[in-house]
């Protein structure tokens, strides 16, 4: 029986009552077979030989993997925690493009109101400076009628300063008739009123020997840019500015020297026959006129006589003959003889 247990103590019943107290407050013990332990013992013993060899090759394979799988995760925390850093900076540069744009966005509207007013403050002085020009010029345009005045206005110096902003004043308004309709019917606006007060103080400074002179001499780009305005018009438009301008073109040809330079102009018979088809009688009254003065100047027709004879439209002169309008109708007839006399006299 002896055999067959371990861990019992061998000794009198008096020690073993002892024995077994003190065990019982210390620890317990487990009664089993000597074969049983030796069996277990195999099994431990085989478990350890035979285990590694089982399970060696797949766990250092998985602790391999883990080992990985760690340090990747750490690589991926560490990313993970710079782009939550990156965010944060981007976040707050978000806020703050956010409070810049708002700030930009409430700029654009000040300024826009501004501008607004601005502009609205510069139509009020346009208007304020047209309506101005045109009494003053309307006014200026009644005083000229008078030689002494005119000799007065020339005698300034800012006499062709006048003239050079009038011709760039009557161009920028021609030009900006082409698109403007309504422009071309409003007749009577205080620009329209404006213009024309130009155009008709030039005609009667061109009306005055001297003011022909001044104008021949220094105001040449005046002469031409109307020249120039008039080939641009069309027939039936600002018939009043034509009228003016070829008044004071006709008033210019009285001076012989104006009238070389008018009649030297590229282009000159031809536009005299383009203005001749428009529907306003006084108009081509003032066409005829000018084309009077050249063909009545033997220096200056000697020049021509070739291109009018081969260009001028004479069923036209013919037409223009039997109109209602006295004054046409006169003018037309003498240019007609003085065609006839000259094809007479060659």
């Amino acid at each position: 029986m002896s055999n067959l247990l371990t861990n019992v103590h061998r000794s009198s019943p008096v020690g073993a009552y002892e024995a077994s107290k003190s065990c019982s407050t210390k620890e317990e013990f487990v009664k089993i077979r000597k074969r049983d332990l030796e069996r277990l013992t195999t099994e431990v013993m085989q478990i350890k030989e035979f285990l590694p060899r089982i399970l060696n090759g797949e766990l250092v394979e998985t602790l391999q993997k883990l080992e990985v799988a760690e340090s990747s995760l750490e690589k991926k925390e560490k990313e993970l925690n710079e782009l939550r850093l990156d965010c944060e900076h981007l976040k707050a540069r978000l806020e703050t493009a956010l409070g810049d744009g708002q700030r930009e966005k409430e700029e654009k509207l000040a300024f826009r109101q501004q501008l607004s007013e601005a502009r609205q403050q510069l139509l009020q002085q346009a208007d304020y400076c047209t309506q101005m020009g045109a009494a003053v010029c309307t006014l200026l345009w009644s005083v000229s009628s008078k030689e002494e005045t005119v000799k007065t206005i020339l005698a300034g110096n800012k006499a062709v300063k006048f003239f050079t902003v009038t011709g760039q004043t009557i161009e920028s308004f021609v030009k900006s008739l082409d698109g403007d309709v309504k422009l071309q019917q409003d007749l009577d606006s205080d620009e329209s009123q404006f213009v024309l007060a130009l155009a008709g103080i030039i005609t009667n400074i061109a009306a005055v020997a001297c003011g022909r002179e001044f104008l021949v001499n220094s105001c040449q780009v005046l002469l031409d840019t109307m020249m120039q305005l008039l080939g641009e018009m069309k027939h039936g438009v600002c018939t009043k500015l034509k009228v003016l301008m070829l008044m004071s073109l006709y008033n210019v040809s009285i001076n012989l020297k104006g009238l070389k330079y008018i009649s030297e102009s590229p282009g000159f018979i031809i536009l005299l026959w383009w203005l001749l088809e428009d529907t306003d009688t006084e108009v081509c009254h003032y066409v005829l006129r000018l084309l009077q003065s050249v063909i009545l100047e033997p220096e200056v027709f000697s020049k021509m006589i070739l291109e009018i004879r081969d260009t001028v439209p004479v069923h036209r002169i013919v037409q223009l003959s039997k109109n209602r309008n006295p004054d046409l109708r006169c003018v037309a007839q003498e240019l007609l003889e003085d065609l006839r006399s000259l094809d007479t006299e060659t």
